[in-house]
């Protein structure tokens, strides 16, 4: 079966698909080997640099989202749409795909309009609780939209999505918590804190734990990804700390292939609640403090709310960082049981056949073009 996958603006749009992508190849029921998948994707944006290291070839097309604050942008957004969507139909008649991947709204929009041209069958994976406008209005043109979870499929009409799970890389569910410490350079014993902002940071975040590290730093180890922008700042922070304290302070602008050993070596996260967490946390049993971008419109908080209900994780706001935050650390991490709880009720969240079932559904509309 041949696949071409679009998606990308952020990692927790690309690692999901790519996750189905590495599921295609691995098992010979899908008759899929790695030349019969390619990316479709905005040169320049954070699905290329990511499949650069894996082994899909990456096809650039141009995109832009269908908003503005001005007639000027908008009529650049459409120029730059149409474009796409011409760069995507000549991929699809190099290609000759069986089937269409779609994942992470605007970037994605090219391909599936170029495939709905080319009477190519199409698959949206949806990883947040709710959809947004692009993923709406792009839904009524592909064959089914799979979803993570049952309460997302009240957003479409009744057939239309089917309920995968949310697909995460197979390694995720084999990471062993000493063996990731080891990699990252870590004490074995003691707890571990993981800080994440996302693939770009955030810089609220950064800003709330750089303001705690010292008091924090006896009680906990900690992993801070704290992104490009903010790296320089939160490195120099590291680096006028006592040597003791600076040992059990790692900080990463960002990771790639070593992201899976720091979230199997850690006992909490501090983290934004993109479409990733409602997976990759549950993947390897990760409590949680979730922090919604207040900017992302709803479905950060809507992740959140779904995470915090099922006891896997604890909601703040992004004002309250400064107030709220070095306390709820604290008591977390001090509060065995609730803790093992709270690990207990992420797992429970697992779903580690979503690769699989996204695969078969991919084969099931691509009929007998494959």
């Amino acid at each position: 079966m041949r696949v071409l996958i679009t998606g990308g603006g952020t990692g927790g749009h690309v690692y999901p698909a790519l996750a189905v992508a590495d599921e295609l190849v691995a098992h010979p029921r899908w008759h899929t080997t790695e030349k019969d998948i390619a990316w479709v994707g905005v040169a320049g944006n954070i699905e290329e640099e990511i499949i650069d290291r894996s082994n899909y070839d990456f096809l650039p097309v141009a995109s832009g989202a269908i908003r503005g604050s001005s007639p000027l942008q908008l009529a650049k957004s459409v120029v730059h749409l149409a474009r796409g969507v011409r760069e995507a139909r000549a991929h699809i008649r190099a290609f000759r795909p069986d089937a269409v991947l779609a994942t992470g709204g605007y970037v994605a929009a090219p391909l599936i309009l170029a495939a709905r041209r080319e009477r190519v069958p199409a698959v949206i994976l949806l990883p947040d609780m709710e959809p947004g406008m692009a993923v709406k209005y792009l839904s009524r043109l592909v064959e089914k939209v799979a979803v993570s979870f049952k309460e997302v499929t009240q957003h479409f009409p009744p057939g239309k999505a089917t309920v995968t799970g949310y697909p995460v890389r197979p390694a995720l569910f084999e990471q062993n918590r000493y063996g990731a410490r080891r990699n990252l350079g870590l004490e074995s014993e003691g707890l571990v804190l993981l800080v994440l902002g996302g693939s770009r940071g955030a810089r609220s975040i950064n800003t709330a734990v750089e303001a705690m590290i010292t008091r924090l730093l006896p009680l906990t180890q900690v992993i801070h990804l704290c992104g490009l922008e903010g790296y320089p700042h939160v490195k120099a922070t590291q680096e006028r700390l006592p040597n003791e304290l600076s040992l059990r302070y790692r900080v990463y602008p960002y990771l790639h292939k070593e992201m899976l050993d720091a979230l199997a070596a850690a006992d909490l996260v501090v983290a934004r609640a993109g479409a990733a967490t409602l997976a990759e946390f549950p993947a390897v049993g990760l409590p949680a403090i979730l922090v919604p971008y207040p900017y992302a419109g709803r479905h950060q908080e809507l992740n959140a709310a779904y995470l915090a209900a099922h006891g896997t994780g604890v909601v703040l706001s992004d004002d309250a960082l400064e107030s709220q935050l070095e306390s709820t650390v604290r008591g977390l991490l001090q509060d065995t049981e609730r803790l093992q709880a709270m690990r207990e009720a992420s797992r429970a969240l697992a779903v580690p056949e979503a690769s699989a079932n996204v695969a078969a559904l991919l084969q099931r509309i691509a009929g007998g073009r494959s």
